[in-house]
């Protein structure tokens, strides 16, 4: 075939969109071709949704990889037929894929930050996207084009943050601006690989509309790939469920989740975690322990009280505010302030989990970032262990955190790409002198067990791993000090469901082993009802509502709380017709005038200890 030919739409043929048959893709481990994913088939026909399904290590990712051609030629090896409208791109070379690859096939990755130029802004990666696959469009036309996709992902102030770079983005923008260079050229197929894993339910609903609405408009056909089985209800017209790099079941999704027939797919469906489960409970809950291969649930004993009220609190915030200059034009003019947070406060005692919800871009995450001080507050104070942090020098500052450890959003991009996983979990350990380094070992091998991981694994680096395994080895980085806070910024959102049932079992473990606490920051409304003894919801830098987690989940008061518990996706696929209609998002910006001073916010108390804003 010609460059000329393969430059042609190969969506030529009604159907199906892509034909996938016999897929066995290995690689080479220690001089042996191991397979990763074992025959592998189907079809997707036009404007129809494929989900496929599976724990993280499962062969998801790169069965979607394999489609799109992306694996390193020298260590990977793919066999069978990859059919796309009839040409199959397992014959086409490199310079051919680069053309149908954005134009008639594009992708969303799992990892916003590791897939985005971090030398260049988010809007000219965009118009870049378009720029490639249409050489005819002008550079102006192009940045009306991509102005107008950040404005369809709901990116608010799209003309001042065009020019922005990724680093000034939160997780879940990030990953609104990789949906946008996706779908910039309308392709014929889209593979989403985990693309609302870092967004809030009330984007993430927005998100999952503007894909069917795309489908509809150009159809587009779509292969979904996720651990989200409410997305997969809300989303997907068939299912193929993955173990171990093989299909074991594949169906309607209608079918799967009423009568699914293999023990594994029964015991996914039974793993998520479900809104509203908690009604009537006081505590957090551990969920119960599914066999993956009989798809039998065994219950667990439940955690005690770990709340100590009358003891001091470990966390203190006291009017935190952080804000952020923005300068424009060519030399630099201060122009405007982000007011990121704003006049936020809130304790957590001794062996509590306090939740911060809200959308993306809401300022959960620099909330987190400023109480570990790396990021500078504008004003207020953190109080730990009875210190105002904001006033310690560097060396106290090191020794602070020792009681305080956080579990960042984006794993892949808090691992040191050259340093052996194990070596990255016994850095901080040997850091502070806490043990031999024989004693580290032992150490690194007990973490590793206790997150779901082999020790064996230590000798591994940070892309041998999947993006749930290397969340895992950042949850056991941050347990290496045995703190007494962890602040946990999305720490199970990019987990499978099974793990992530195993993974906050294992935190609530240690909150009633250890008297840990938490600042649980999430979207996840099912897990965040799950784990919670108090929730604080946040809107545009400031709390909005906080309270005992029952109160709030069964009796939200303010208007912004009902929105984001009635976005959450329900895993039942009868109910997809009946879904609740969200409204939209008020895409108010948080930047403000250089002059601008917000006024103080007043509360009511509408029960003891919930607090709503007037």
């Amino acid at each position: 075939m010609t460059v000329a030919a393969a430059a042609r739409s190969v969506l030529d043929t009604a159907s199906p969109v892509l034909s996938v048959s016999n897929l066995t893709t290995s690689f080479r481990i220690d001089g042996e071709w191991r397979p990763v994913v074992k025959n592998v088939s189907f079809e997707i026909a036009p404007r129809e949704t494929l989900a496929i399904v599976g724990e993280s290590g499962s062969g998801k990712s790169v069965t979607s990889l394999s489609i799109m051609q992306l694996l390193p030629k020298h260590a990977s090896r793919i066999e069978g037929s990859i059919v796309l409208g009839g040409t199959d791109l397992v014959k086409l070379t490199d310079r051919q894929m680069r053309d149908v690859r954005g134009r008639d096939v594009a992708m969303i990755f799992q990892e916003p930050m590791t897939s985005l130029n971090p030398i260049f802004s988010v809007g000219n990666q965009i118009a870049e996207s378009l720029l490639c696959h249409n050489r005819s469009l002008s550079h102006a036309d192009a940045k009306t084009e991509a102005l107008r996709l950040m404005d369809k992902v709901q990116i608010a102030s799209a003309a001042s943050r065009y020019n922005e770079y990724p680093h000034q983005f939160s997780g879940g923008m990030r990953q609104r601006v990789m949906i946008a260079m996706a779908l910039a050229s309308r392709p014929r197929l889209l593979i989403a690989d985990e693309p609302t894993t870092a967004l809030d339910v009330t984007i993430q609903g927005q998100v999952l509309d503007l894909m069917k609405t795309l489908q509809d408009e150009e159809d587009m056909s779509v292969l979904f790939i996720t651990h989200d089985m409410g997305v997969v209800a809300e989303m997907a017209d068939r299912t193929v469920v993955m173990y171990r790099g093989e299909n074991i079941e594949s169906g309607t999704t209608a079918k799967i989740f009423k009568d699914a027939a293999h023990p594994y797919a029964r015991a996914l469906l039974s793993s998520v975690p479900k809104l509203g489960a908690m009604a009537g409970h006081m505590r957090p809950l551990r969920f119960p322990i599914v066999d993956m291969a009989t798809g039998e649930a065994r219950p667990v004993p439940q955690p005690a009280n770990t709340v100590s009220a009358e003891k001091r609190p470990v966390l203190e915030v006291r009017n935190l505010s952080s804000r952020f200059d923005v300068h424009a034009g060519p030399f630099g003019t201060l122009s405007g302030r982000v007011h990121a947070v704003e006049n936020v406060s809130f304790t957590i005692q001794p062996g509590e989990t306090l939740s911060l919800v809200g959308e993306s871009g809401c300022g959960k995450s620099t909330t987190g970032r400023s109480i570990m001080r790396l990021l500078q507050p504008s004003s207020g104070s953190i109080i730990v262990d009875g210190k105002d942090i904001i006033s310690l020098d560097r060396h106290e500052l090191r020794d602070m955190r020792r009681s305080v450890q956080m579990i960042f959003q984006d794993p892949f991009a808090s691992l040191n790409p050259r340093m052996r996983i194990g070596d990255a979990i016994a850095e901080p350990y040997l850091a502070h002198r806490l043990g031999t380094k024989r004693e580290a070992r032992e150490k690194v091998a007990d973490l590793l067990r206790r997150v779901g991981l082999t020790e064996d694994m230590a000798e591994r680096f940070p892309h041998e791993f999947s993006g749930g395994q290397r969340q895992r080895i950042c949850i056991a980085r941050a347990l290496a000090l045995d703190p007494k806070l962890i602040v946990a910024d999305e720490s199970v959102s990019a987990l499978d469901v099974s793990i992530k049932a195993q993974v906050i079992n294992l935190l609530l473990d240690l909150q009633e082993s250890l008297h840990l606490s938490f600042l649980f920051i999430s979207h996840d409304m099912a897990v965040v009802e799950r784990v919670s003894h108090r929730v604080a919801v946040m809107y545009l830098g400031e709390i909005v509502e906080i309270g005992p987690r029952s109160s709030v989940f069964e009796n939200p008061q303010h208007p912004y709380t009902e929105k984001l518990i009635a976005a959450v996706p329900v895993p039942d696929p009868s109910r997809r017709h009946i879904r609740r209609e969200l409204p939209a998002s008020e895409l108010r910006s948080p930047v403000r005038s250089v002059d601008y001073m917000p006024t103080p916010r007043k509360y009511r108390e509408v029960s003891p200890g919930h607090l709503v804003q007037v």
